[in-house]
């Protein structure tokens, strides 16, 4: 079983910065390429950010040079540094991995959480 909790999102100001956290735990044996995600209503769930398993990283246009994917193998964990926010980054944040646990691969979604970017 494999769980993800995220963590970090909020309400900030237009120009300031917010850290989103993902942090997988349970049996877990391999982790791909994962990525942040992001969704606002009526809009489909569109790719903000991704890191492959050697580290090469991939942005939205709309956020690079902002925002800064990293993970931590070692703790199985995901992050999210957003700077410069613009009340455009306002969406729910969600974090995607592709798991091995102790038999076969499996993709994960986190619970999501909330950035609100106000002007």
């Amino acid at each position: 079983q494999v769980q993800l909790v995220e963590s970090g999102g909020g309400l900030v100001q237009a120009g300031g910065s917010l850290t989103l956290s993902c942090a997988a735990s349970g049996s877990i044996s391999s982790i791909g390429a994962v990525a942040w995600y992001r969704q606002t209503p009526g809009k489909q769930r569109e790719l903000v950010a991704g890191i492959n398993s050697v580290g090469m990283t991939n942005y939205l246009g709309a956020v690079k040079g902002r925002f800064t994917i990293s993970k931590d193998n070692a703790k199985n964990t995901l992050n999210l540094q957003m700077n410069s926010l613009q009340s455009e980054d306002t969406a729910v944040y969600y974090c995607h991995l592709p798991i091995k646990g102790a038999a076969a691969w499996g993709t994960y979604w986190g619970q999501g959480t909330q950035v609100t970017v106000s002007s």
